[in-house]
């Protein structure tokens, strides 16, 4: 009995700390006497949970404020320097590793390039392992210091996936596109990264990391519920619904791009036909450029291909365009606006973002006319109330919303950090730096460990 409500005041205590990190995450800097009514807690938690906190180097001082007759308020805010996160971003014409600190500020970043359709899983690890090195050494920083690893990657992740007698080989990944069936990514890459054994990875999704991305600091905060597009040389989605600090938040990746929009239509690579990514992606587009007739060599990559499509269906001033390029984007344009509004029918977003690498290039040509075929595509009502726009993070979302999930997780844990071994009463694997210090001789009244 004595145990079990130890690990309930440490729960307690433990969420007290998140609902204090998180507030001041997204919404500082705040003072203390602010931070009551913003986490609904009492003026003496605040007081306990910011001391910890402070002692803990995960929060620090922001500045002062002037109060109405009263003594200038101090302001807290999330150290930056609180802890080390990286985000990867293992795209389909690139992998991109950077380093963050919890601020989610640039340390050092590399990027090893994909040879065309390259994506031997040995390689890809192999890849990941260096680009973390790479990092850690560029920024001179301790990889004991790494709050965890996010990765976002094409595919449907699979978490603590079992395999027979071997057992939790961790997150797996089902990537028909790119050839993965079944990979036990996560083991892989913890056999191979040389990172201490504590440091957790956290595999998703690259559609659902730059969705994240988004809502936590683009075009997407704020909204109750929204759709956020990546289209690349593929295409997928993600749908957000609930604010940043709803406890019944939810966001879940979509295979968007294969879903349907030509009945007997293109081949698409995943081996269905008529699938959105087989006319939108930027693979397909320059496939479809080339089968026209288009200008250009069968080998060119998808960024050059797009590129140059580009400049041929918008040639500039005293120029024609060039009709074949022209008929490929109409189209593109005509698949896209059709598949968001099978999205907007469905989820009935607020906001529908554009992007990923290919959709920041050709939105800003494309966009007006994506609006029109989707407005024709999706009931009216619901069209009326959704708003649909370039994603504003750049090419860089995709690494920085995966560097969102270990951050994340940190924050929902109140600050803890990777142990090499389990606590008593803390779950498996993760303690406070408080508690790293002090163990566990210490006895504690229920008020004390909850403040």
């Amino acid at each position: 009995m004595a145990e079990r409500n130890r690990r309930t005041v440490r729960d307690l205590r433990r969420g007290n700390r998140a609902r204090v990190l998180q507030r001041l995450y997204f919404d500082g800097p705040l003072s203390r006497q602010e931070l009551g009514p913003a986490t609904g807690l009492s003026s003496g938690s605040i007081s306990n949970v910011v001391a910890e906190l402070v002692a803990e180097n995960l929060l620090e001082e922001a500045g002062v404020v002037d109060s109405d007759g009263g003594r200038p308020r101090t302001l807290l805010r999330v150290a930056p320097g609180g802890g080390l996160l990286i985000g990867i971003d293992i795209g389909e014409t690139r992998i991109r590793v950077e380093l963050f600190d919890l601020a989610l500020t640039e340390l050092a970043r590399t990027e090893r390039l994909l040879a065309q359709h390259g994506y031997d899983v040995d390689r890809i690890v192999g890849h990941v392992r260096s680009g973390v090195a790479d990092v850690l050494r560029d920024a001179g920083a301790d990889p004991h210091r790494l709050l965890g690893i996010g990765i976002g990657v094409p595919g449907i992740i699979e978490r603590h996936a079992p395999v027979g007698a071997v057992g939790d080989v961790g997150s797996v990944v089902h990537g028909q596109t790119i050839g993965w069936s079944d990979v036990a990514f996560e083991r892989l890459l913890r056999d191979a990264v040389r990172i201490p054994p504590e440091v957790p990875f956290f595999i998703d999704n690259g559609a659902k990391t730059l969705g994240q991305a988004e809502m936590w600091f683009g075009g997407g905060r704020g909204a109750g519920a929204s759709a956020i597009a990546l289209i690349g040389s593929g295409v997928g989605a993600c749908v957000n619904h609930g604010g940043l600090l709803d406890e019944d938040r939810s966001s879940m990746a979509l295979e968007w791009g294969h879903t349907t929009v030509q009945l007997r239509g293109r081949r698409c690579r995943c081996g269905s036909i008529g699938c959105l990514e087989a006319y939108a992606g930027a693979e397909a587009m320059r496939e479809r450029w080339h089968e026209a007739g288009g200008p250009l060599p069968a080998d060119a990559d998808d960024e050059t291909a797009l590129a140059a499509l580009l400049a041929a269906a918008y040639p500039g001033p005293g120029r024609e365009a060039d009709p074949l390029a022209v008929a490929v984007l109409d189209e593109t344009a005509a698949c896209l606006g059709a598949a968001l509004g099978d999205l907007i029918n469905l989820f009935l977003p607020e906001r529908i973002l554009l992007g990923g690498w290919a959709g920041l290039l050709i939105g800003p040509r494309l966009l007006p006319d994506i609006r029109r075929y989707a407005q024709e595509y999706a009931l009216r009502h619901a069209a009326a109330r959704t708003t649909i726009e370039l994603g504003r993070l750049g090419p860089d979302a995709v690494t920085v919303g995966a560097a969102t999930l270990p951050l994340s997780d940190f924050l929902a844990r109140g600050g803890t950090r990777p142990s090499p071994e389990p606590q008593p009463g803390t779950g498996p694997g993760f303690r406070t730096a408080a508690e790293a210090v002090r163990g566990r001789g210490r006895a504690r009244t229920a008020s004390d460990a909850a403040g």
